[in-house]
């Protein structure tokens, strides 16, 4: 079992907005990164991040959510630069169907893996227009969360029966928002935890949302905050990963280009 980071782009918010006590002139770059979880029984990739229409994918969120962006390189894109087997990717796991977790899912000929709180969340909400979209014509993996409490968490789902990837529900940011956690065999341990905090302040200070972004962004504040108090909890038993922190995949290591691995080896 292996993990690796996707970067896609960036877009830029200023640190107000993000969490409670953030600065006006604090501007952050929000990641918009997918991950490869790799696994001998099948692959997923957490979240798409952006695709090649993300230009179109922003113009169609509301004014106020419109943000100056930088594109980098599809998931796809990076997957067939590092030589990567398609047919391995079991499908895009979704943390949530917000459009800049899902904007890429075109270009991934696919299953989309979702629970059916989050698939009636993106079938019905304005927020799900891009999800409705680009996942025209993909097959839909439906799971639901018929195992034991896991970390503090009332329900999961194991995804390869062996503790390897385990989902948890975490509604309030939508409805089916999730949790994916990670275990490697070398003992470290992730925790993807979505939008449920929008950078690691919320998890290292307790800073949530501000009032109007918990207002203008999440169906029910209250959930979120119980949420990610269980989240504080057990942040000193792994690495916690915000969708939209860029400092929070520290470590993670990116996949390897095969042009970039043939100059390795001809160097030497």
């Amino acid at each position: 079992m292996a993990i690796c980071q996707l970067p896609t782009g960036t877009y830029v918010t200023r640190a107000v907005f993000a969490f409670k006590g953030g600065s006006f002139r604090d501007k952050r770059d929000f990641a918009a990164t997918a991950v490869l979880l790799q696994h001998p029984n099948g692959d997923l990739l957490i979240d798409a991040g952006f695709g090649s229409k993300v230009a179109a994918h922003m113009k169609e969120q509301p004014w106020y959510a419109r943000s100056a962006y930088e594109k980098g390189s599809t998931a796809r894109e990076q997957l067939d630069a590092s030589g990567y087997d398609l047919s391995r990717l079991a499908g895009v796991l979704l943390t949530h169907a917000h459009w800049d977790h899902v904007s890429g899912i075109s270009e991934l000929p696919v299953p989309i893996w979702i629970n059916q709180g989050e698939l009636q969340y993106a079938a019905t909400e304005r927020d799900g227009k891009v999800f409705r979209d680009v996942s025209a014509g993909h097959e839909v993996h439906k799971y639901g969360f018929d195992g034991p409490a896991y970390l503090g968490f009332p329900s999961s789902f194991d995804v390869h029966g062996d503790g390897s990837v385990v989902i948890v529900p975490a509604g309030g940011h939508t409805t089916g928002s999730v949790i994916v956690f990670a275990s490697l065999p070398t003992g470290k341990r992730y925790a993807f935890i979505g939008d449920l905090t929008w950078q690691l302040e919320g998890i290292r200070r307790r800073a949530e949302r501000p009032f109007l972004m918990q207002k203008a962004a999440d169906l029910d504040p209250g959930q979120v905050r119980e949420n990610l108090l269980r989240v504080i909890s057990i942040a000193d038993l792994m690495q916690i990963v915000p969708s939209h922190d860029v400092a929070a995949f520290d470590g993670i290591p990116h996949l390897i280009p095969v042009s970039a691995l043939d100059a390795l080896k001809q160097a030497h």
